[in-house]
């Protein structure tokens, strides 16, 4: 067994056991690389068929190609999306640029408040109807309290303080001091009712790991993590004000993977293109406290 092998069955065997104990259950999917291999996964997991559904939080300032990417593996692979938004927010204008508000700001209203809305079921969800090819209000509004995240370990600091099953109260607000012991594969999965519980497969993934599968599965991924001949491409995906691409030349997985392997980008944190990022003290630990993905 190699180690990409052994990475895959404990994320297997994760995804699995949330779905064997959590009645409420639901996958983020940011469309980035590493939901995308979770979501992946999800589909060996179960054969094929993901049988729970994937929320993406459209703040509506994504990059075009990355939309378009998650409609079309949506109709070819017969997934069961809801996306969800903070409508009002957005009406309000109360987005960073072009409100007077800063990215912090931005952040807690299009991604933390709009996630906590639409797991709970208050906020607007919209389903995507395969016999119409649209999306459609959601008339469901039962809540979704175990949520898959495709969440690494090495990507930022705040998030090598997760465990795979990582539990937040009612308002998906994270208390770190409260996170379950994990000892030889036993996971704790029986929670307090009301009890909002994140679901970490990839924590010990890495992100050479992660092109590593994508190479060896042929796993499809959004054009923006290539050069497209201006010397620069995208490594962490977001919304387009506050992303920019970090200057490489790769233009295949195995050129990514090179780069990874060598260190050519061992002084480029992955998330450097993240202006949220820096906005938070170079972390994300504020926002991942509120309830951030």
């Amino acid at each position: 067994m190699t180690h990409l092998d052994a990475l895959e069955h404990r994320s297997v065997h994760i995804l699995r056991e949330a779905y064997a104990n959590f009645r409420q259950l639901c996958m983020l999917w940011s469309i980035g690389k590493d939901s995308t291999v979770l979501l992946w996964l999800a589909r060996k997991a179960f054969f094929g068929h993901v049988p729970f559904p994937l929320v993406h939080i459209d703040t509506s300032y994504k990059i075009p190609e990355m939309i378009a990417y998650r409609d079309r593996l949506v109709a070819e692979w017969g997934l069961n999306l809801v996306y969800g938004q903070h409508q009002e927010a957005l009406a309000a204008g109360r987005t960073f640029p072009l409100g007077a508000v800063d990215r912090l700001t931005c952040c807690g209203l299009l991604k933390t408040e709009a996630l906590a809305r639409t797991l709970s079921g208050e906020g607007a969800r919209f389903r995507f109807n395969h016999a119409t090819g649209a999306y459609e209000r959601d008339p469901n509004t039962e809540a979704y309290t175990g949520v898959i995240v495709g969440a690494r370990a090495d990507e930022e600091g705040s998030r090598s303080k997760e465990r795979y099953f990582s539990p937040r109260s009612t308002r998906n607000q994270w208390d770190v001091g409260e996170q379950p012991p994990e000892f030889w594969q036993q996971y704790k999965t029986e929670f307090a009712p009301g009890t909002h519980v994140r679901i970490h497969p990839l924590l010990d993934w890495t992100e050479l790991n992660i092109w590593q599968y994508i190479a060896q599965e042929s796993i499809p991924v959004v054009s923006l993590y290539f050069d497209q001949g201006q010397g620069t491409r995208y490594r962490s995906l977001g919304c387009a004000p506050c992303t920019a691409p970090i200057a490489s030349t790769a233009r295949t997985v195995e050129d990514i993977v090179g780069e990874l392997e060598t260190g050519a980008l061992a002084h480029v944190a992955e998330r450097s293109g993240r202006a949220q990022d820096a906005a938070d003290g170079g972390g994300l630990e504020s926002l991942r406290r509120g309830g951030y993905m």
